[in-house]
């Protein structure tokens, strides 16, 4: 059974300074990242991936590769949040905890948490984002959709003495939140706002659903993300965040206690 560890991993964090990636250009270029180690008879839903190259720790991201067919995973190894990047793809699973088969299509995405068996069906190639936490408890093995219109409460906003302009109204649902607290899915909306850098000690997948965002890293590298970019802050990153509009976005949050 897959590992999920970076086969050709470097004994280090790339020299560069954490920052963030665009995972679109990372799924489209495949000599990007590492190949990921697996297990003679792997179904591909694990054998056919490849990660950012990152040491080995409680989060692996990268993307899966499917040709069209099918699959069946027994047990999955860890909690997993996958996004279609390209295709549709169908899960799953025996029991009737849950409304499926479930039929993801592009922007689409669920969390398939740790133990969970299903079966994989796709009638065209599909290419899955995907983020994994490493560190996961035995949990129900029901896969979790992640909503596409949720009800969103009001939530906390960015610290108040790294804002730049009026604190902003923000809103959130989570999903799926694992069994220790520490790896979060669900969706987020903000009114405009601009703040200095904010040092990141979690990992943070962004699926922008609305709006954009002007993102500037301690190297002063810059890129603007819009609706349908698909991209991650490393931990340890410091970026500076400003949108001139409204924000909306799946998110994927690693957080230590």
């Amino acid at each position: 059974m897959s590992n999920l560890q970076p086969a050709l991993a470097r004994a280090a964090h790339p020299a560069s300074a954490p920052s963030f990636i665009d995972l679109r250009a990372f799924a489209r270029d495949p000599r990007q990242g590492v190949a990921v180690a697996s297990s003679a008879g792997d179904d591909p839903f694990l054998a056919h991936r490849h990660a950012l190259d990152w040491t080995p720790g409680p989060v692996t991201a990268g993307v899966i590769t499917l040709d069209a067919g099918s699959g069946e995973v027994q047990a999955l190894p860890a909690d997993e949040f996958i996004l279609v990047h390209e295709g549709r793809l169908t899960l799953a699973q025996q029991g009737e905890k849950q409304d499926l088969p479930l039929t993801l299509e592009p922007g689409q995405s669920a969390v398939i948490p740790r133990g969970a068996a299903f079966t994989w069906l796709a009638s065209t190639p599909v290419s899955l984002i995907f983020t994994r936490y490493n560190l996961s408890q035995p949990g129900s093995g029901v896969i979790v959709p992640i909503q596409q219109s949720p009800e969103l409460k009001p939530s906390g906003t960015p610290p108040v003495d790294l804002l730049t302009t009026p604190s902003p109204s923000c809103r959130n649902f989570t999903d799926y939140l694992s069994a220790d607290g520490e790896f979060m899915c669900g969706t987020w909306d903000s009114t405009p706002y601009a703040r200095r850098p904010l040092f990141y000690r979690h990992y943070e997948l962004m699926y922008l659903l609305k709006g954009s965002v002007d993102f500037v890293d301690e190297t002063g590298r810059g890129a603007t993300f819009s609706k349908g970019a698909i991209f991650l802050v490393e931990q340890g990153a410091s970026c500076t965040w400003d949108s001139r509009e409204d924000v909306a976005k799946v998110y994927v949050i690693y957080r230590p206690k």
